[in-house]
C-alpha cells in the first residue's frame, strides 16, 4: 500500500511508497495552518500551488535530459489536468539510479542494523542490548517525542527528503526519508508486480503510476521516476473539487492511460465510477493505508482484469508484507523483520493473536528496532516457509461484547461483513451494548440480521454508496465501549 500517510505503500496503516520525495519547506515558508483562500475557511496554504516548492528541475531530476523535459511539460500542461499544488522529483544522480535498481543485501543485514541501533541517541546509557530481545519494543509516542533520537549521528543528511505521517490517532510525525531508499520502493513495486504475473516496463508515453487519492485536500503533482526511462508519474486527487470540469478527470486519465494505480481502497473504489472504469486498462492495482475488503478486491479484480497487490506497512517501517488474495499478507523479503508481542511486550507462540511489531532496516535514516505498529495479527508459515501474517487489523486489537457477557474479537465481524458484500464499514458498540453499523455497499439486511445473531445485541446498519462516504482519511472501523462482566471495559 508512499504517500506519507500510505507507505503503499503502506497506517493501520497500511502504507504506497512515493517513488518521489518531498523537498524540505524553506525556512520561513508557508504556514500549512494557514488558509488560503478568503472563501473557503477549511482551505489550507500549504495546498496552495507551488507554495513548497524550493528546487529546480535540474535539481529534481539530475540525470533529465530534453526528452524527459518535454515530457514533464506536456502532463504539467495537459488541458484536462488538475491543478497541481507540489513539485517533487527523486534528486538520484546517475550512479544512484544504478543503485536503487537493485535491493538491499540481506546476508547478515540485522546484526548489522542492531549494531547501528545499539549507538542511537535514544539508546545512550543503555547496557545488555546484546541481542534482538534485549532491546525494548518502541512506539509512535517515541518518534513523536524526538524522531531525531533514532537517526545515526553519521547520517548522510545530505539524502534526506522528509514527510509526515498522520496515523489513525496522534499527532502528525515527521519522518526522515532517504532519497535512495524511496526511490528503491518504486522498484519494489515493480518486482511484486512480476511475482503477480504483470511484466511492467516503460510502455510509450503512459504514465508509468498513478497514485490516487480522494479526500477535500491533498498534494498532487507530476513527476519523473528516473530509475525507469525517465517515464512519468503522478499524484492525482479523484474529488470533484479538485477538477476545473467534471468531464476532465476522466479526459485526463484517459489520456494518461496509467500502467498502474495506487491508491487506499477509498480512492481505489472511486475507479468504479461509470466516468472511469471503461477509460482506465491498469496492469495491476496496489492498495495501502487501510484495510482492503474483500468484496472490494473481488469488484476490482472484475472490473479491471488485473491483480489486486494488497500492502501492509507503515511509513516508519516501509511496506512489510503483501498479499494478492484474501489469505494472510506474505512478509517481504526485504530487511523486515516481524514479531507479535502481548500487551506486555513478551513475544507469543506463533499462531497467536497480539501487536505486530517491526524491526525495520531499509531506511539508514530510522533504522527502527521493535516498532509496535499498533495493529494485531497473528505469525503463520506458508507451506514454503516463508512467514506469513493472519488476521491483520488495524489499530488496536477490538472485542464486542454479546448479550451474555462473551467477548467476540472484531475479525469474527469482518468475516460477517464482508461475506455480506460490505466494501469498508464503521462498526461501534455502545457502553449498552448496542451496535451501530455503517457500511458502505452490501446488504444492509443480511448484515444487522448476521450481526445480531452473532452478538445477541441490538444492531443498527445505515448504509451508503461510496466508501468516501464513511469519511476522509483513514476512519476507525472498529469501536467499543462494552464491558464484559468482570472483565472491566473492552479495548477499543
Amino acid at each position: 500500500m508512499s504517500d506519507p500517510d500510505d507507505p503503499l505503500l503502506p497506517t493501520a496503516s497500511a502504507t504506497v511508497h512515493d517513488p518521489d520525495g518531498r523537498s524540505l519547506r524553506p525556512a520561513g515558508g508557508p504556514d500549512p495552518s494557514a488558509t488560503s483562500d478568503p472563501d473557503d475557511p477549511l482551505a489550507l496554504g500549504e495546498y496552495r500551488p507551488g507554495s513548497a516548492a524550493v528546487l529546480t528541475d535540474a535539481e529534481r531530476w539530475p540525470t533529465l535530459d530534453a526528452e524527459a523535459a518535454a515530457r514533464l511539460h506536456r502532463w504539467r500542461t495537459h488541458p484536462a489536468a488538475p491543478a497541481w499544488v507540489h513539485a517533487t522529483g527523486d534528486r538520484l544522480t546517475a550512479e544512484a539510479v544504478d543503485r536503487t535498481r537493485r535491493p538491499l543485501p540481506l546476508d547478515g543485514w540485522l546484526d548489522e542494523h542492531l549494531a547501528t541501533a545499539r549507538k542511537l541517541p535514544f539508546y545512550r546509557g543503555r547496557a545488555a542490548l546484546a541481542t534482538l530481545a534485549d532491546f525494548p519494543p518502541v512506539g509512535r509516542a517515541d518518534l513523536a517525542a524526538d524522531v531525531s533520537a533514532f537517526v545515526p549521528l553519521d547520517a548522510d543528511l545530505d539524502r534526506m527528503l522528509h514527510g509526515t505521517s498522520s496515523g489513525s490517532t496522534g499527532a502528525a510525525l515527521v519522518i526522515p526519508d532517504d532519497v535512495e531508499e524511496v526511490a528503491r520502493g518504486f522498484h519494489l513495486l515493480v518486482d511484486l508486480a512480476r511475482r503477480a504475473g504483470v511484466e511492467w516496463t516503460p510502455d510509450a508515453e503512459r504514465l508509468a503510476l498513478v497514485w490516487v487519492l480522494q479526500q477535500r485536500q491533498a498534494f498532487t503533482y507530476v513527476s519523473l521516476i528516473s530509475g525507469f526511462a525517465h517515464r512519468a508519474m503522478a499524484r492525482v486527487n479523484l474529488d470533484a473539487r479538485a477538477w476545473r470540469t467534471a468531464s476532465d478527470r476522466s479526459r485526463f486519465l484517459a489520456d494518461a492511460n496509467p500502467q498502474v494505480i495506487s491508491g487506499n481502497p477509498t480512492s481505489l473504489a472511486e475507479l468504479l465510477s461509470d466516468d472511469l472504469r471503461d477509460v482506465l486498462r491498469p496492469l495491476a492495482l496496489f492498495s495501502g493505508a487501510m484495510a482492503l475488503s474483500g468484496p472490494l478486491r473481488a469488484r476490482l479484480e472484475a472490473a479491471f482484469s488485473c491483480p489486486v497487490i494488497d500492502v501492509y506497512g507503515l511509513h516508519e517501517t516501509r511496506p512489510i508484507a503483501a498479499r494478492t488474495d484474501d489469505g494472510p499478507f506474505r512478509v517481504l523479503d526485504r530487511r523486515v523483520h516481524v514479531e507479535i508481542l502481548d500487551a506486555g511486550g513478551a513475544p507469543v507462540p506463533d499462531g497467536e493473536m497480539g501487536e505486530i511489531t517491526v524491526t525495520a532496516g531499509e531506511n539508514p535514516l530510522l533504522p527502527l528496532v521493535r516498532y509496535r505498529t499498533g495493529d494485531v495479527g497473528r505469525l503463520v508459515r506458508f507451506s514454503d516457509g516463508a512467514v506469513g501474517i493472519a488476521d491483520l487489523e488495524g489499530r488496536e486489537h477490538t472485542e464486542f461484547v454479546t448479550g451474555a457477557g462473551v467477548r467476540v474479537p472484531s475479525v469474527d465481524l469482518t468475516q460477517q461483513l464482508q461475506s455480506h458484500g460490505a466494501l469498508g464499514w464503521s462498526v461501534v458498540q455502545r457502553a449498552d451494548g448496542a451496535v451501530e453499523v455503517t457500511v458502505a455497499g452490501g446488504n444492509a439486511r443480511l448484515i444487522r440480521d448476521a450481526l445480531r445473531t452473532l452478538l445477541d445485541q441490538p444492531v443498527e446498519v445505515e448504509r451508503v454508496e461510496r466508501l468516501i462516504d464513511l469519511g476522509e482519511g483513514k476512519p476507525r472501523r472498529f469501536v467499543s465501549h462494552a464491558v464484559a462482566p468482570g472483565r472491566g471495559t473492552a479495548p477499543t
